[in-house]
């Protein structure tokens, strides 16, 4: 499983227009568990950060590998219209 980073889940969020809480409730979390996180209070558990990434990949975030040059996240194309979006 890949490891979520900080910057990561703000870039997602960020994509998709997400606050905090609108996170928390899509991957049935709490919003001090991202709060933490996104400001590096604490790592997550690996049962946290699949909630995480699978609430952001069926909104049509991609996690891009980490690579030279770092993590990133794009938008998945839409297949119907070819925007981006969820």
């Amino acid at each position: 499983m890949r490891s979520l980073c900080p910057e990561q889940c703000r870039a997602a969020r960020g994509l998709l227009d997400w606050s905090q809480e609108r996170l928390a409730a899509a991957a049935g979390v709490s919003r001090s568990t991202i709060r933490d996180f996104e400001c590096g209070r604490h790592e997550l558990h690996r049962s946290t950060e699949a909630l995480l990434v699978n609430a952001f990949e069926m909104a049509g975030v991609c996690f891009l590998p980490s690579g030279h040059q770092g993590p990133g996240v794009r938008l998945q194309k839409c297949p119907a219209s070819g925007d981006p979006g969820a």
